[in-house]
C-alpha cells in the first residue's frame, strides 16, 4: 500500500471511531479521535499532491482548531469554534474566487438564489432562540452561504469535475452546519449528532478531492 492509501485508511478509521463514539455516547472516544481527523486530512493532502495550496492548508488548520473548540461546552467555546470555521470558510472562498471565470448574469442569479433562500429560512426558524448569538450566527451563515453560491457559480461556469467536488463539498458543509444549528438552538434528536459528523467529514473530504484535482491540473 502506498502512503495515500495508508493515510486515507487511517483517516476513515478515525472518523468511523469518532462516529461510533457519538452513536454510543462515549465522550472519551470523541475527545481522543475527533482532533485527529483534520490533521490526517492535512497529511493526506500533503502526500497526494506535489504542489500544495497554502490557503487550503491554512483552512484545514483553522477547521482543526474549530473542531477542538467545539469539543467543549459553553458559549465562549462555541463562539471560538465559530470564529475558526469562519476563517476557514473565508479561505475556501478565496480559493474558489481564484478559479472563477467571467460569468453571465443568469448564472449569478442561479447561483445565489438557492443559498439566499436557505439562509433566510434557517435564520427565520432560529432567530428567537439565538439571543446574543444572533449576530455571530448571521455573519457565519452569510459567509458559508457565500461559499456555496460562489462554488455553484464556479461550477456553472466551468462544469469541471474539480468545481463539482468543491460545490458538493460546500453544500454538504452547509447541510452539516444547518443541522448543528437546529440541534443546538431549536430541537435535538440523537440522529442529528451523527448526521453532523458524517456530513462534516464528507464535506471536508469532497473539498480535499477538489484540491487534489486542482494540483494535478496545475502540473
Amino acid at each position: 500500500m502506498n502512503k495515500v492509501k495508508v493515510i486515507f485508511f487511517v483517516f476513515v478509521l478515525v472518523s468511523v471511531v469518532d462516529i461510533i463514539g457519538i452513536i454510543f455516547k462515549l465522550p472519551s472516544l470523541i475527545v481522543i479521535f475527533k482532533p485527529f481527523i483534520l490533521p490526517l486530512l492535512v497529511a493526506l493532502y500533503a502526500v497526494s499532491v506535489t504542489k500544495r495550496n497554502i490557503w487550503y492548508v491554512m483552512a484545514l488548520i483553522f477547521s482543526f482548531l474549530g473542531d477542538v473548540f467545539l469539543l467543549f461546552e459553553g458559549s465562549l467555546f462555541f463562539i471560538g469554534g465559530l470564529v475558526f470555521f469562519l476563517a476557514a470558510h473565508f479561505l475556501f472562498i478565496r480559493i474558489v474566487i481564484s478559479w472563477l471565470q467571467k460569468s453571465s448574469f443568469q448564472h449569478k442569479i442561479l447561483a445565489f438564489i438557492p443559498f439566499i433562500i436557505t439562509f433566510s429560512v434557517l435564520i427565520y426558524v432560529l432567530k428567537d432562540t439565538l439571543n446574543e448569538l444572533l449576530i455571530p450566527v448571521i455573519i457565519y451563515g452569510i459567509t458559508i452561504s457565500l461559499f456555496g453560491a460562489i462554488s455553484l457559480l464556479n461550477y456553472l461556469n466551468s462544469r469541471s469535475v474539480k468545481s463539482l467536488w468543491m460545490f458538493l463539498g460546500s453544500v454538504v458543509f452547509i447541510a452539516s452546519d444547518s443541522i448543528l444549528a437546529i440541534d443546538k438552538f431549536s430541537f435535538s434528536i440523537p440522529l442529528f449528532k451523527v448526521l453532523i459528523m458524517v456530513t462534516y467529514v464528507s464535506a471536508q473530504y469532497l473539498i480535499y478531492r477538489s484540491m487534489v484535482l486542482e494540483s494535478e491540473n496545475n502540473k
